[in-house]
């Protein structure tokens, strides 16, 4: 099946290898259009498309319901049509054979864009990873136009970066494929139980491999396993037996390995207990057995006199035997949890129906894919009591930034459509607005002045020294009307470092002027991290969890938001978009 996600990201390759051939920008610009606008859809494109009529060939397909969706022209369209019915695309195959394979490894390096790349393929004769890098070792392209000695440090950063990622993928292209495999092999009768485990289940924000948990008896554990090994995304199998398989994926799931275990059910708790906590929390598990007497491993907890079970069936049974609460899964990295679960003392942790407010959005007044009245109506379906409409500020050109007249004229619109839906939903005048390398604010005080909510974000200059990266963001948080900042190292996971500041002065600062930091839930940002959280919360700092939203589909990453929010030990009361509307509305004007 060819989806959405596939159909974005082909576009944007194709918009990648144009730009590296030099081709008409605004074909360029067309690629990248529609592959944000597909990446924004709710509706599949593939449901849209005509199959045409076998019987008759020549009988034009009907284009109609695709050319309906903003940025998809006829030519497009036609493309998308190719796509779905045949799986492939002509046009795509032929950019591809008019540059060298090594060229498109190149476009996966953080920060090393198509014109550049250009640039070294026609004046330096680079073509491949192993190339750039062999020239990297000295200073042989620095008199290259444009390119200088600074950038040539930061492509050697940006490389050494990628290559430590390790091969981990994204908590958000993992979770989704891990979500399929567990509900179509738990819709199996053979299947008692079944959940992921390992760093997954985990909430890390990157993740080796896919680890999943089946209980069956002896008799079914061979037909769970059978049917694993052929499922649809599997393209590899590597291990396939009874009670253990390994495979890997292709697709949209492609690059993943995925394994399985099944397990008795009497002993699945157990075994869920062991591939779900980190190696660390595992050790001081054992321990804590050892202390009482018993043994702990993936089969159970027994006596170390006889062997005899003593629990297993469930998680919650081991740690009862061991005299703990029932430890959540994010909390599983030996940070005290024990201690705590031994006290009784563990937080009630976050949970995704506790969020009733989004305060950072974006709509087509910059670079969103939806309405004001659109986004609204979907934070009101999810429930929430109040949305914050904060488009980008002037210095994102790139972004369509809105300059002072054109946020004036916005804020109007906003409140227009605030006074239609007053009984349905509270929508605030926000903006994001970008910090500038110096900590000022993309706009006046007077304009600042003028808005219900500020989101003051770095986007540009993250390659700042940690000491001037402080500076920046504590001279955001002291301008007294900014209430959020938002992701504030301005990180792509896997993909760009980010700023590195000095984050307990920075959480001293957000305390000290009572401003929140952000936990942007973007897959690919999750910024605050974890641990940067966790201390602002030990700070008495609060956070809040925002989507940054562009489209409705990016409210659904509120969840990776959560499990972030939940590895930091967040209640409710640390998040600012769990308040009551009224509570929200006193906090707002306190910063």
């Amino acid at each position: 099946m060819i989806t959405n996600a596939k159909l974005a990201a082909l576009f944007e390759r194709m918009a990648q290898l144009l730009e590296v051939l030099g081709e008409n920008r605004f074909k360029v610009a067309a690629f990248q259009r529609a592959a944000r606008t597909l990446d924004g859809m709710t509706d599949q494109a593939h449901d849209l498309v005509d199959p045409g009529n076998p019987g008759d060939p020549g009988k034009p397909v009907d284009l109609s319901n695709l050319t309906a969706i903003e940025g998809i022209g006829k030519g497009l369209a036609e493309k998308i049509v190719e796509l779905v019915t045949t799986g492939e695309l002509q046009e795509y195959a032929d950019l591809m054979a008019k540059v060298p394979a090594g060229v498109v490894d190149l476009l996966d390096i953080p920060g090393l864009g198509p014109k550049t790349i250009a640039l070294f393929w026609q004046k330096a004769d680079i073509y491949s990873l192993d190339k750039l890098k062999a020239a990297l070792e000295g200073d042989a392209l620095v008199d290259l136009p444009g390119v200088g000695k600074k950038k040539l440090d930061n492509l050697r950063k940006s490389i050494a970066f990628a290559e430590s990622s390790g091969g981990r993928v994204r908590l958000g292209q993992a979770l989704p494929v891990a979500a399929w495999f567990v509900d179509t092999l738990g819709a199996m009768k053979q299947a008692r139980q079944i959940d992921c485990a390992g760093s997954l289940r985990r909430g890390r924000e990157t993740i080796g491999d896919i680890d999943i948990i089946v209980a069956a008896t002896e008799k079914d554990a061979a037909a769970v396993s059978d049917a694993f090994v052929k499922l649809e995304p599997v393209t590899e199998v590597l291990v396939h037996g009874p009670t253990k398989s390994s495979v890997r994926t292709g697709g949209d799931a492609g690059g993943m390995q995925v394994d399985l275990r099944v397990i008795d059910p009497k002993n699945y708790g157990a075994a869920l207990l062991y591939f779900t906590g980190s190696k660390e929390h595992n050790i001081r598990l054992r321990q804590c057995a050892i202390d009482r007497g018993l043994h702990l491993n993936e089969y159970g907890l027994t006596k170390q006199s006889d062997n005899k079970l003593v629990a297993g069936k469930t998680e919650a049974d081991v740690y009862k035997a061991l005299e703990l609460a029932w430890i959540p899964p994010e909390l599983r990295e030996d940070r005290d949890e024990l201690n705590l679960a031994g006290q009784d003392k563990l937080p009630k942790l976050i949970e995704l129906a506790e969020i009733k407010a989004e305060l950072h959005a974006h709509t087509a007044a910059s670079d969103g894919h939806w309405s004001i009245r659109e986004l609204a109506h979907a934070a009101a379906e999810r429930g929430f009591h109040t949305v914050a409409v904060t488009d980008h500020s002037k210095s994102q050109a790139q972004a369509n930034g809105l300059d002072a007249k054109r946020l004036r004229a916005h804020i109007k619109d906003i409140h227009k459509v605030r006074d239609e839906m007053k009984d349905t939903i509270t929508i605030l005048a926000g903006s994001e607005v970008d910090i500038l390398a110096d900590g000022s604010l993309d706009y006046d005080d007077d304009l600042l002045a003028e808005l219900d909510i500020v989101v003051a974000s770095p986007h540009a200059g993250l390659s700042q020294p940690p000491a001037k990266a402080t500076a920046r963001l504590i001279k955001a948080i002291e301008n007294p009307y900014t209430n959020i900042i938002g992701h504030p190292t301005g990180r792509i996971i896997n993909r760009r470092e980010g700023l590195s500041p000095d984050m307990p002065a920075i959480i001293d600062a957000a305390k000290a002027h009572g401003k929140t930091l952000e936990i942007n839930a973007h897959h690919l940002r999750l910024d605050l991290r974890d641990i940067h959280a966790r201390m602002a919360i030990e700070a008495g700092v609060k956070l809040a969890i925002n989507t940054d939203a562009h489209a409705q589909s990016n409210l659904d990453e509120l969840i990776y938001g959560i499990l972030t929010a939940r590895r930091a030990g967040a209640t409710k009361k640390d998040v600012v978009n769990c308040m009551t509307a009224s509570a929200l509305k006193k906090w707002l004007a306190r910063t």
